[in-house]
């Protein structure tokens, strides 16, 4: 029987005393996270939810991440993540596009009210003729009542409820998992991820450490990178519970209560996107802090996301006694396609080779392979390719030409089989870790009363690796100020895509057809 969620079960079977997920002073075995998910599959059935049905799940690093995850995966339905920082238009229209069925939200904090935001997408949904039918709210206290009228707890969902499930059996190429990922024009689309694509990419993913943690009984790895996103769900969760080991959250970056827990939970394992490391050095400097229990533990880290400064990564391996490993990969290859592996050895600046199982290729527009360390597109093909973009049958065909995964990124092959990315060939920004397209933002700002125009790129930012800035042409009349526009922004779009910088411009850059011309914005400087 083959189903994602059987990573867990093995374990709570053969060694469910064995801890899984600590958050704070939360610590759960496998028997107690695979018990619980079996509750939410319960309540799942008793809403109706039946195999290959959609479940969305808004949730930040906490316990009920993956208990919510791996209870949706058991009855045979799909997950589909939601990033945390979508507002109610945003959630309302992941939530239509997907089909979901049942959204599970956690309800927030006072600095972000979660629940109220993710109610008021399923409502609009709802009134837009939207299938889902049922909200449940993750609660911080699991017995804590509803605070929001008429809408039922996860407490209450799983209450009384038996702590043994039969999972429904998959095959290979099921959906398990839907990630939505934007693309340069339109909305975001979601990628079909089957339970051989994930459970292949998990199996890999923690293989990829080599012999640097095999006489590790029980590997513990620390996790900031958000679940919603696939380097942390499938790379660091999925990998890591599939080989026993114990995952310990955290819901937000936070460099110095990264040191911290470092030390507090012995950390062996540690990934991240180009902009910790470089805070994690900043702290380090900073408190003057002496990372000796540190490296007593920590063996490995790796990063994505986004290409890490060479200076980054020498002046961290050499604080912290580790190395950093490169990888690449995107939510269409479920994500790992490429790494700087263990026993092969890594070129510094690389994303590495070929993971096993899969092929790279670097081609010109014409699908032709360029010759070694000419420039060209990375194409891909594998057990890690998406199943497709669910409902885009066109986009799928384009993104799949001829069997491979067209990647859009821009990299060069050297002599020995390493590659390096060079650029991207779409528009797409990278800002701290996360993918921003223009394109969606472009879109959302025309719908300002006093914005004709925008024009949305990245611009280099040393924290961030790129900044987002818009070019805007003010409707005749309109007098909206930077400060008005940005507070506007803020509201409208979730907290990484809203741009940092607006500049007001007269007239933009245009080719005959009226198409702008960003490269003259991004040569401006």
């Amino acid at each position: 029987m083959l189903n994602l969620s059987n990573i867990i079960e093995t374990h709570a079977k053969l060694r469910g005393n064995r801890e899984a997920v600590v958050f704070a002073t939360t610590r759960l075995t496998y028997a107690q996270l695979n018990a619980m998910a079996c509750q939410v599959a319960h309540s799942l059935v008793q809403m109706g939810v039946q195999p290959g049905d959609k479940v969305a799940l808004s949730c930040p690093n906490l316990p009920y991440f993956p208990i919510v995850y791996y209870g949706i995966l058991k009855t045979g339905a799909v997950v589909v993540p939601l990033n945390v920082l979508l507002k109610p238009r945003e959630i309302a229209y992941h939530l239509q596009d997907s089909d979901a069925k049942v959204y599970f939200c956690f309800e927030g904090t006072a600095e972000l009210a979660m629940g109220q935001m993710g109610h008021a997408g399923f409502n609009e949904a709802q009134a837009a003729g939207a299938p889902v039918q049922h909200f449940i709210l993750m609660t911080a206290n699991p017995a804590a009542p509803s605070p929001i009228e008429g809408v039922k707890t996860l407490g209450q969902s799983i209450y009384g409820k038996s702590p043994a499930f039969d999972t429904v059996g998959r095959s290979s190429e099921d959906t398990a998992v839907i990630l939505y990922t934007s693309g340069t024009t339109g909305k975001p689309k979601g990628a079909e991820l089957t339970h051989n694509n994930m459970i292949m990419n998990a199996i890999l993913a923690r293989d990829l450490s080599g012999n640097t943690v095999a006489d590790l009984a029980q590997p513990r790895v620390l996790i900031t990178l958000p679940l919603f996103h696939s380097f942390g769900q499938t790379c660091q969760m999925n990998a890591h519970l599939f080989h026993g080991g114990t995952i310990v959250l955290l819901p937000r970056f936070d460099p110095v209560a990264v040191l911290n827990t470092f030390v507090a939970e012995k950390i062996n394992l540690f990934s991240g996107v180009p902009t910790m490391f470089w805070a994690l050095i900043a702290a380090v400097r900073q408190g003057n802090i002496d990372t000796a229990p540190i490296r007593a533990n920590l063996r490995l880290c790796s990063s994505g996301g986004a290409a890490i400064a060479v200076e980054v990564l020498k002046e961290f391996e050499e604080l912290f006694g580790v190395s950093i490993m490169e990888g690449y990969g995107l939510s269409e290859t479920s994500p790992v396609a490429t790494f700087n592996q263990i026993d092969i050895g890594r070129k510094v600046g690389s994303i590495g080779v070929p993971i096993w199982g899969v092929e790279v290729r670097v081609v010109d527009d014409q699908d032709q392979d360029v010759p070694v360390n000419e420039p060209g597109e990375v194409i891909i093909r594998g057990h890690n390719i998406m199943k497709g973009y669910y409902k885009r049958p066109e986009a799928t065909a384009e993104a799949m030409r001829g069997g491979w995964f067209h990647s859009g990124d821009i990299a060069r092959r050297d002599e020995d089989g390493f590659l390096f990315i060079m650029d991207r060939k779409k528009d797409m920004i990278i800002r701290g870790g996360f993918n921003v397209y223009p394109r969606e933002i472009e879109e959302v700002m025309v719908t300002h009363p006093g914005v004709s125009l925008a024009a949305v790129l990245g611009v280099p930012d040393a924290e961030n690796g790129e900044e987002i800035k818009a070019y805007v042409i003010r409707k005749p009349g309109a007098t909206v100020t930077e400060a008005e526009l940005k507070a506007w922004c803020k509201e409208t779009m979730a907290a990484y895509k809203y741009p940092r910088m607006i500049e007001f411009r007269t007239s933009l850059p245009m080719t005959a057809t009226g198409k702008i011309l960003k490269r003259e914005l991004k040569a401006e400087g």
